[in-house]
């Protein structure tokens, strides 16, 4: 009896085990599937083009990971009441994304953010002269049934016409700097709240960012130009123009886009330009009790390239000489090779770091007694 008892505890025990086991947790409803939408859509203008781009989401309003994306649809409005995509003026491919397994939970952390963009051209029909009209962007991110959790944050760029970037741009290197220079563009009619200006931009060879090298606004020269004193000699540099539109809303910041660029023009900065030629020599004799010598000094060249000094003397009716073994680093030299009875005649250059020599000084005398 007693193992009969024992057996069927036994078998009770399992049983509830097994039973156990097998209870399913608290059912959960499928999963939509529907991508985030989108919270940092970007925008610029440029010319007659908008860019625009955003992070693709990640993960759903489930909190799970996107495991079958749709397309992106771009939303454009004039109404800043935008609140669906009836209307959308172009779409994205969906992104290709690593599979993920469909017991996954939680949304795997990716090691870099995926970016998504697009270029839409506005038409004539869409600008107009009020410097103050606006076109709205939203983007909706879709599954690949085609549906979506809502349209991303709203952004917004001028709706106002550019002006053509300026014809016959070019750039010449000179002593004073690179001279950029162009054609004026016709005068505008201005309209209150709205503004122009030229922008020059300078780009090294070799790398990828821009360099504003200059400002002008649109109608300060009937011949416009800047000359640019910040670049490097013997560097290769490319330059661009562009117009800049500068809208003006009471109250609020003002807003600046740019029209379309200029072809852009290489140059080479080769520095073939001496200093200036000195000028103020001056000569003195000294010798009382002492080796006789003759003192010089000159104005000094203010260049910033200037490497030093070159010092020539003669004798009348004969040729200048250097008498200098080094240059001199500042605007005075002490002759100490003079002899009792003569008079001599002296001249000085000027050098910079790369070689390039000015024109001798005009003379100056000294006799010793």
């Amino acid at each position: 009896m007693r193992q009969f008892l024992f057996k069927l505890l036994l078998l009770t025990v399992c049983t509830a085990a097994l039973v156990g086991c097998g209870v399913p947790g608290i059912p959960k409803p499928p999963s939509l599937d529907l991508p985030e939408p989108v919270t940092d859509l970007h925008a610029v203008r440029k010319g007659e083009s908008v860019y625009l781009d955003w992070t693709v989401p990640a993960e759903t309003t489930d909190r799970l990971a996107v495991r079958h994306p749709g397309a992106t649809r771009i939303c454009r409005s004039l109404d800043a009441a935008m609140i669906e995509c009836a209307n959308p003026v172009g779409e994205v491919s969906a992104p290709r994304v690593s599979g993920a397994s469909p017991r996954q939970t939680k949304v795997a952390k990716p090691t870099a953010k995926l970016q998504a963009n697009y270029r839409d051209d506005l038409s004539k029909a869409l600008l107009v002269e009020n410097p103050h009209a606006q076109i709205f962007y939203a983007i909706s991110v879709l599954n690949e049934n085609g549906r979506s959790a809502g349209i991303s944050n709203l952004v917004r760029v001028p709706g106002v016409a550019t002006l053509p970037p300026p014809s016959d741009f070019r750039a010449q290197v000179t002593a004073e700097g690179v001279v950029l220079s162009w054609t004026a563009i016709p005068s505008v009619s201005e309209t209150p709240g709205l503004q122009h200006m030229y922008r020059v931009y300078r780009r090294p060879e070799g790398e990828r960012a821009d360099t504003v090298a200059g400002e002008v606004p649109l109608d300060a020269l009937s011949a416009p130009q800047i000359v640019d004193h910040s670049f490097e000699w013997e560097k290769t540099y490319f330059y661009r123009a562009t117009v800049v539109s500068v809208i003006h809303e009471a109250g609020k910041p003002e807003i600046q886009f740019e029209g379309d660029d200029t072809p852009a023009v290489k140059i080479f900065a080769h520095d073939v330009f001496p200093p200036a030629v000195p000028s103020g020599l001056q000569a003195v004799f000294s010798g009382a009790g002492q080796q006789p010598f003759i003192d010089l000094i000159w104005a000094p060249d203010t260049e910033a390239d200037l490497a030093g000094y070159n010092v020539f003397r003669h004798e009348a009716g004969s040729e200048a000489v250097k008498i200098n073994t080094e240059l001199a680093k500042t605007p005075a030299f002490r002759d100490m090779n003079v002899a009792p009875g003569k008079t001599y005649i002296y001249s000085v250059s000027a050098v910079d770091v790369r070689g390039n020599e000015s024109g001798r000084s005009q003379e100056t005398n000294e006799a010793v007694p």
